[in-house]
This record gives C-alpha cells, sequence and structure tokens, in this order.
C-alpha cells in the first residue's frame, strides 16, 4: 500500500487538531482512499514535546528539515499570517510539493501569486479549512455547484461577530461587555479588530467570491463594515421591524459587474440566516440551475477546521494515488479564465435602510430630519421615537424605502452637522424579503 508522506509547519490549535484527526481517523481514511496517510514531520517555531501517541512525529525548528526531505509529499501550511507562511507556501511549490493552508488572510492577499506558481509546478493546492471552519464549502463551490452559474452569496461567516450579535439579542448586553465575556470563552482574539471590523470574513469572502464568479478579487476591492456600533437599542428595534441583526458577507452577480461587500444587515426573521446563533456560520448560495441552498455548521475549531484540512489531504493523496494531479481546478475555473472584472462601488448599492438619530428633545426634530431625507429622493416608510435612555439625546428610529447609498451617506453628513444631532447617526442596510 502507498504511502503518503506528510509535513506540517506548526502545532497550534489548528495544527493539533489536524494530527488529532489525521491519527484517530486513520483507518478510515486508509478504507477509503487506499493509501496510507502518515504525519512524518512538525515544523515549529521552538522545540517542543508533542503527545505520546505522535512519539514517532519528528519535531524539528529548520525548515530544511522538512522541504528538502524527498519523502513528503504533502506540506500543511498551518501558522497564518502572510509572513513567513507565503515564503514556505511558495518554497513548498518550487519543491515540487503539494500544500494545504487555512490561511484566508494570505489567500486573500497573494493568493493568485501562489496558485499560479503552483500551475506552472503541477502540484495542487488544498484550501477547505481557509472558509467556514468544518463546512465543505470550497468543495461545494469546486465540485458540487460546478454546473451553475452562481447569482448570489450571502453569509456568516464569523462566528465571533455572530457570537456577540446572538448575545446581545438574547441578553440585551451592550457590544462591549459581550466581546469581553467572548474573549475570556476563547471565541474572540485580545486583539479582535480582524472579527469585530469585518476583516476576516472580508477575507473569506474574497476567497469565495473568486471561485464563484471566476474574477480576481481584492481585499481593497470590498467595502467593509464591522459591529462595534452596533447598540442594543439597534438590535431591539430591530426586532421590533421584524429583523435580526446579523454581519453578512454579501455577493452578487450582475454580469458585467460585481457587488461584493461587508456589513451588519437587518436581516428579515423569515429568512434561513437569521436563525443562525452563537458561533456558528451559514452561507446561503443561489445558482441558476439549483435555486437556493444553504449550508450550516461550525465555522472554526481545533477539529472541524482540522476535519477541513485532512479532507484537503485526503482528495491530495488520491489524486497522486490515480496519477491526476489538478484533476478539479484549485479555484474551481481553470487559472486561464480567472477575470478582472468591475466591482460595484458601495456608492452605488440601492436598498432600505434603518436609521438611528440620537438628537436634542426639541420641537420639529423629525420634520427636520424628514425635510433632508426628501432633499435627497429619500422616502420614510416608518418611524420609532423612543424615551431617552441616555442624557445625551433622543434616539429616533428611521425605515426607509430603497434608496441610493451615495444620497443616504450626502443626507446624513448634512442631519449630523445640525445643532440638534446628539451623536453620529447609525446606518445599517436592510435585506429585502426577495433577498
Amino acid at each position: 500500500m502507498k504511502t503518503i508522506n506528510i509535513g506540517i509547519i506548526g502545532f497550534g490549535t489548528v495544527g493539533s487538531g489536524t494530527a488529532q484527526v489525521l491519527m484517530e481517523q486513520s483507518r478510515r481514511i486508509t478504507r477509503r482512499t487506499g493509501v496510507n496517510i502518515c504525519l512524518k514531520t512538525v515544523l515549529v517555531r521552538s522545540l517542543r514535546r508533542l503527545p505520546d501517541e505522535l512519539a514517532d512525529v519528528t519535531v524539528t525548528c529548520e525548515p530544511d528539515d522538512l522541504f528538502a526531505d524527498p519523502q513528503i509529499d504533502i506540506i500543511v501550511e498551518l501558522i497564518g499570517g502572510i509572513e513567513p507562511a507565503r515564503s514556505y507556501i511558495l518554497r513548498a511549490i518550487e519543491e515540487g510539493k503539494h500544500v494545504v493552508t487555512a490561511n484566508k488572510a494570505l489567500l486573500s492577499q497573494c493568493g493568485m501569486e501562489i496558485f499560479k506558481a503552483a500551475a506552472a509546478k503541477n502540484v495542487e493546492i488544498g484550501f477547505e479549512g481557509s472558509v467556514a471552519g468544518g463546512i465543505p464549502l470550497i468543495k461545494t463551490f469546486k465540485e458540487g455547484l460546478a454546473a451553475n452559474r452562481i447569482v448570489s452569496i450571502m453569509g456568516i461567516l464569523n462566528g465571533t461577530a455572530n457570537y456577540i450579535l446572538t448575545e446581545m439579542t438574547d441578553h440585551g448586553l451592550p457590544f462591549a461587555e459581550v466581546l469581553k465575556d467572548a474573549q475570556a470563552k476563547g471565541y474572540a482574539e485580545a486583539d479582535p479588530t480582524y472579527d469585530i471590523e469585518g476583516i476576516d470574513t472580508a477575507h473569506k469572502l474574497a476567497i469565495l467570491v473568486t471561485m464563484a464568479y471566476g474574477i480576481e478579487v481584492k481585499l481593497s476591492d470590498i467595502a467593509v463594515e464591522g459591529i462595534s456600533r452596533i447598540d442594543p437599542i439597534d438590535v431591539d428595534l430591530a426586532r421590533e421591524f421584524g429583523y435580526r441583526i446579523k454581519l453578512l458577507a454579501i455577493s452578487r452577480n450582475h454580469g458585467e459587474h460585481f457587488e461584493v461587500r461587508v456589513h451588519p444587515t437587518l436581516v428579515p426573521e423569515s429568512h434561513p440566516l437569521a436563525a443562525i446563533s452563537g458561533a456558528f456560520n451559514s452561507v446561503h448560495i443561489h445558482g441558476d440551475m439549483v435555486g437556493d441552498i444553504l449550508l450550516y455548521g461550525p465555522g472554526a475549531g481545533k477539529l472541524a477546521t482540522g476535519s477541513a484540512v485532512v479532507a484537503d489531504i485526503i482528495d491530495i493523496s488520491r489524486n497522486i494515488l490515480h496519477g491526476a494531479i489538478n484533476r478539479v481546478s484549485s479555484l474551481s475555473y481553470l487559472p486561464e479564465y480567472i477575470e478582472t472584472r468591475q466591482i460595484t462601488p458601495i456608492s452605488e448599492l440601492t436598498c432600505p435602510y434603518y436609521l438611528r438619530f440620537t438628537t436634542l428633545d426639541q420641537p420639529g426634530v423629525l420634520a427636520t430630519i424628514a425635510g433632508i431625507l426628501g432633499k435627497y429622493g429619500i422616502s420614510i416608510e416608518s418611524v420609532i421615537q423612543k424615551a431617552s435612555r441616555k442624557r445625551e439625546g433622543v434616539p429616533i428610529v428611521v425605515r426607509t424605502y430603497e434608496a441610493r447609498e451615495a444620497d443616504v451617506v450626502k443626507a446624513l453628513a448634512e442631519i449630523d452637522r445640525l445643532p440638534i444631532a446628539a451623536a453620529e447617526t447609525v446606518k445599517i442596510r436592510i435585506l429585502t424579503q426577495e433577498d
């Protein structure tokens, strides 16, 4: 029986989870693949003792022990970040080794360089673990939906942000308190910026959009907003309107141009994404042949992501065994058909809006606000005015009909300059029932 040797770079949460999956599922993997997949070497920053059950695995701090070993077939990069991960992956490719990574930041920023290098050396890149943890999302786009024109993607792709919004919704807690709790429970990093400001979600969306549409998307192409300005009053009022607030990754295929954006969104309670709670991820995809599908599961975690990483190892091992390297293109589309296309500016977006104004308690305030909104062609669908919970102002919440983002931005800039404005207006886009 053929043996496929694996080298892992990094032995943190995902690295140790990958090793555990390989070890605990070894018999099942062999029965499914007809190969013996063996973890041979682990490259770490400083020498450490591996668990007793991995006593046969070599631990090294020397990259040459991994890259120059002719017996290692697949290198698994699990250290994250841009460097030295990028250099390690490119060196592995140059040595003719296949690569598996869960590094969404690297792929979203340097992916095309890596995929082109891999194509030139005829090696494979697996990256199932880079988006949505244990959900088989990459494979869905590569194979399951290969016969479809993807019309839209909407997803909850960051478990930390979804956990925070769920706790705010269920318990009425303020953002800062829930964030502290999430950090204590290990859902949020000590520096949670990437999670709460939508950057992590944008990294993942960039990967999905390239696979779904066959277009090259840079992080700078994506309009990104986070959840740090969401207040319990927004959560409460969203519920009164019949919505839940979610941090969504949204992309739509308009043929000649594409929407690619990440921001807090009021999602109708009837929409399946509204029910996704806690640290889970979910992605709603519309294909022109299949219609609507929904994928749901753990978006992170030691074993969930380890499962996804090992799935890539299994796929590549099968291809090695049968002499079918690059049977399926890594990005779903063949490299020569990946195009550069127009990304729709967020200023051209048209949708309904939730607007929370914080104003002084004076007569005529609502009329003044309505007048400025009307000046920019923004029609009001409904208004809620609440008694002040804070000394600094009275909240007035307006739900608009569809309006153009550029007009809304201009109107809010004018309103926020008024003497009656006690704080900057909170703007949240609304997902329509048809989406």
